[in-house]
């Protein structure tokens, strides 16, 4: 029981990892908090400090979430690694290192599936790309993305995944319930260069 919960407290502490707020300070010498929407994630870090850095950012915090995810193997611990991957994405999201104000949960779930659920993994970052390149809405494609998901689990069958799945898409729906008003005033900043 013991090395269940450090693993656990071990995966929050990587989520927590605050990726943007290195990225910005250490080579940019910027806090991203206190630019664009003043979100630790990716988009964010792509809006305020350009593509190399939204790039490594995001690549950082998918990262995240797949050593998390990979934690119980590495240790041999007989719990679920989607498990660990979900304390990882709520570290990501509420962060012990950046003051409980983190991400929005996308890349560290990817990160999560690309770990537990490669294929899955797959399939969702090719319906998240598809719904960006017709909608131009980072937002809404992640929340679609994250939807269907959870359809994909059901139709899976895998209890365990469809469980892990619903909550992480259930994160990210609930972190961009500012973006879903913002989408319905239609003020939700499109990208440009896709």
């Amino acid at each position: 029981m013991v090395q269940i919960i450090i693993v656990l407290i071990l995966a929050y502490l990587l989520g927590s990892i605050p990726s943007g707020l290195i990225v910005g300070k250490v080579f940019y010498k910027t806090d991203i908090r206190q630019h664009g929407s003043g979100n630790l994630g990716g988009t964010n870090t792509f809006r305020t400090l350009g593509v190399k850095a939204g790039l490594a950012v995001t690549l950082a915090d998918i990262l995240k979430g797949t050593l998390a995810a990979s934690l119980p193997v590495i240790f041999g611990i007989d719990i679920n690694p989607l498990l660990a991957g979900v304390f990882a994405v709520i570290g990501h999201t509420y962060p012990i290192f950046a003051g409980f104000k983190g991400g929005k949960a996308v890349a560290t779930s990817g990160g999560v599936l690309l770990f537990c659920a490669p294929l899955m993994f797959l399939t969702v970052f090719l319906v998240f790309f598809a719904s960006l390149y017709f909608t131009k809405y980072v937002s809404l494609s992640s929340m679609l993305a994250g939807i269907f998901a959870v359809i994909y689990a059901c139709i899976e069958g895998d209890i365990p995944l469809l469980i892990a799945v619903t909550l992480l898409a259930s994160f990210v729906i609930y972190r961009h319930r500012a973006n879903i008003r913002r989408i319905m005033n239609k003020t939700e900043p499109k990208i440009k260069w896709l």
